[in-house]
């Protein structure tokens, strides 16, 4: 259980509250537009001048870890969210004395560190591939002989979108793995390959009163290392769902999460789920809800930490979210500038939701476009058929 959240007395925020984030980016963006529709005000602290959230809400322009700064977002703030993990747990720690900060830092602190978070997922009973700490080379090569190969070192910390990690798919490899990633000056953990059908993904929100609710499975493909297509209903069975949205629930309901927890699992041929990595935050994968839900991953976690009723999550249409790197930016715009005879063929709705970053580089997140159709195969075949996603 979050305890530490709970020492703070739960606050119901109405709409015309302000809620400060911790972080700028495209999640809290598209935070503070569905907020906005609701009512709310938002302020966020974001060391980039004309961040992405600084450009639809005010922005305190200061380091992450700049405690005056953060004092000034919980004087001018109501409530206190964060939109990505990395966030200084310690500025966190130091809110919940100054402000209303629902998420507290300990799940923050948790899920900062790869081995944190795996000993908290199988504290809520819940399965993760096989690992090992290692601290030496020589306790890599111990590792690596327990766990087999192919195996994935990770840094404990800081990694994301591939960074941060080495598949090991052979002894030579070890020195040479160690050696890179022990430059980070973090922990390390190698973890067992799971040889894995499919990546899926749920999204939990509670909260601080305890309710929680999931949203449908996203099948998630990654190229790369970062995701590209969210598809949603995921191409799995009725059960394995009902299964991943339990392991969620229970993840959100052990952790004592407040708002949003992103859930990502491996599915196996055999059709068993592995948790993979856990997100305290609204996540890449949930952005189909936009669109296609009742009730959008946003507009859900300003409910959760306003302590307001959840929103019902129903999906209402077949939808697949693709990712609109930096290279995608120049063709969707050409796109979007003529007729789509393709969208207009496939009954497809394409929606495109781009952040407002300045430079458009190559593997960056730019954007993303939620396809709504009557399948998700013709929502594919929409993306398949545009050509923007082969270059």
């Amino acid at each position: 259980m979050n305890r530490e959240a709970d020492t703070q007395q739960v606050k119901t925020l109405l709409p015309g509250s302000t809620i400060g984030i911790l972080g700028g980016g495209q999640l809290g963006r598209m935070m503070a537009n569905a907020g906005s529709a609701m009512g709310y005000r938002f302020i966020t602290l974001d060391p980039t001048p004309d961040s992405p959230t600084g450009q639809v809400a005010e922005q305190i322009i200061a380091a992450y870890d700049d405690r005056e700064a953060a004092m000034e977002l919980a004087g001018r703030s109501d409530v206190i969210t964060y939109e990505f993990e990395n966030v200084d747990a310690e500025v966190a720690a130091m809110l919940m004395k100054e402000s209303y900060v629902p998420q507290g830092s300990e799940l923050l602190y948790t899920t900062q560190h790869r081995l944190r978070e795996k000993r908290a997922i199988e504290a809520a009973g819940v399965r993760v591939a096989p690992y090992r700490e290692v601290g030496s080379v020589d306790e890599l090569r111990e590792a690596v002989a327990a766990l087999g190969t192919p195996c994935v070192l990770k840094t404990a910390m800081g990694g994301y979108d591939g960074k941060g990690q080495w598949v090991i798919r052979s002894e030579n490899e070890i020195e040479d793995a160690y050696e890179t990633l022990a430059r980070a000056k973090v922990q390390l953990v190698l973890e067992q390959f799971i040889r894995f059908d499919k990546e899926i993904s749920v999204i939990a929100a509670r909260s601080p009163q305890g309710e929680i609710k999931t949203f449908p499975v996203a099948e998630n493909i990654h190229v790369d290392n970062i995701l590209h297509l969210s598809i949603v209903p995921a191409r799995i069975s009725e059960e394995l769902q009902r299964e991943a949205e339990s392991l969620a629930s229970r993840i959100a309901e052990g952790l004592g999460a407040v708002g949003l927890i992103a859930v990502e699992l491996f599915v196996t041929a055999e059709g068993e789920l592995f948790v993979n990595e856990l997100a305290p935050r609204p996540h890449n994968s949930g952005h189909y809800t936009m669109e296609a839900c009742r009730t959008s991953q946003f507009e859900q976690h300003v409910r959760a930490v306003c302590n307001l009723p959840l929103g019902d999550t129903t999906l209402m249409s077949p939808v697949v979210m693709v990712n609109v790197l930096g290279q995608h930016v120049a063709p969707l715009l050409e796109l979007m500038a003529g007729h789509d005879e393709a969208a207009d063929r496939l009954k497809a709705a394409p929606k495109v939701h781009l952040y407002g970053k300045k430079d458009a580089v190559t593997k960056r997140k730019m954007g993303h476009v939620n396809v709504l159709a009557e399948s998700t195969d013709a929502a594919l075949s929409w993306i398949e058929e545009t050509t923007i996603w082969k270059v």
